[in-house]
């Protein structure tokens, strides 16, 4: 990362696995001393292997994260999806960032985006291979690390996946702390926090690939080849979840990647969130205020996900950079 061009971001992020809300487990234990001995191990190759790949790794999909290249594809995609016409488009906020902005008055308590349920992304989402999916449910992988497969898989399918225009829309390198380095966790957050919990939930992660790879990958290399499913792309699709999955509380607490209206940027000076509304049968954002043309439009964190932008002089605001 340039040192004189970066802003710096970090991802203060509880794994849902500490979170009696969300009930996600990741498969990575530390109960048995042996066994974590060997995993550790095991991780520390995974760490090694990643910084060889890194090093020449451009992962194929993706866009950067300050593009509109792909936001018109999204858009038209998602209309004949069964997006409803909207009174938001994506374009460039504060920063260079992308977001939502009014593309006419919004009144306060206006509900909008209205995003269809078929268009929600879950661990109940049909998979374009499904044998690898049948795979991954036969051996009871949890919630979170099905989904972070699932999203690498139907990305690697590119143009043959019905998500390919949302994932070609999704930033190549989030802005997450999964993808920095120990050095620079170790230089930029040295007093914070926030380092500690990123070493542990970097480790986490890790060590999730890790069994996965051994249970899973490795006996079905077919299915799950290496040169795809990798620590690196496994980073990138926790990244893109961990930043962008909305809890939807009156879907029975279901959590979904929900394309367009995860294209909202987090903000703690609102109070509304996304939910789903049965009188309309779609994901819903509920204005707290009135919003003029031409105004980004925030919501409050998806899933308690905390994405924090530390600015070189330490303030700190509250943002996400979708």
């Amino acid at each position: 990362m340039a040192e004189a061009s970066r802003t710096f971001h970090a991802t203060l992020f509880s794994l849902p696995t500490f979170s009696p809300r969300f009930h996600f487990k990741l498969s990575y234990s530390h109960s048995h001393p042996s066994l974590h001995l060997k995993r550790a191990r095991s991780v520390q190759r995974s760490i090694s292997e990643t910084k060889t790949m890194s090093l020449n790794t451009t992962l194929p999909w993706g866009c950067d994260i300050d593009s509109l290249e792909n936001a018109e594809a999204l858009q038209n995609w998602l209309s004949d999806s069964g997006l409803p016409p909207q009174k938001v488009g994506i374009n460039k906020v504060e920063m260079g960032k992308r977001g939502l902005v009014a593309l006419k008055k919004i009144n306060r308590g206006e509900k909008i985006l209205f995003v269809p349920p078929s268009l929600l992304i879950s661990s109940d989402s049909d998979w374009s291979s499904p044998v690898a999916g049948h795979v991954l449910k036969q051996q009871n992988v949890a919630d979170l690390p099905l989904l972070a497969t699932y999203l690498i898989s139907e990305a690697n399918l590119q143009k043959s996946s019905r998500w390919s225009n949302y994932i070609s829309s999704l930033p190549r390198e989030p802005y997450s702390l999964l993808h920095w380095t120990r050095s620079e966790l170790d230089r930029y957050l040295k007093a914070s926090q926030i380092r500690l919990r990123a070493i542990e939930r970097i480790a986490d992660i890790t060590g999730t690939f890790d069994d996965l790879r051994r249970r899973i990958f490795s006996k079905h290399p077919h299915l799950f080849p290496k040169e795809v499913f990798n620590l690196v792309t496994f980073r990138w699709s926790f990244g893109i979840l961990l930043s962008r999955l909305v809890y939807l509380y009156s879907m029975d607490g279901k959590v979904a990647l929900v394309p367009w209206a995860d294209m909202l940027n987090h903000s703690r000076e609102v109070e509304t969130y996304l939910n789903y509304d049965k009188s309309s049968q779609a994901v819903v954002f509920t204005t707290d205020r009135a919003y003029q043309p031409d105004y980004r439009l925030p919501a409050r964190e998806l899933v308690g996900i905390q994405i924090w932008k530390l600015h070189e002089k330490g303030k700190k605001t509250y943002d996400k950079c979708t």
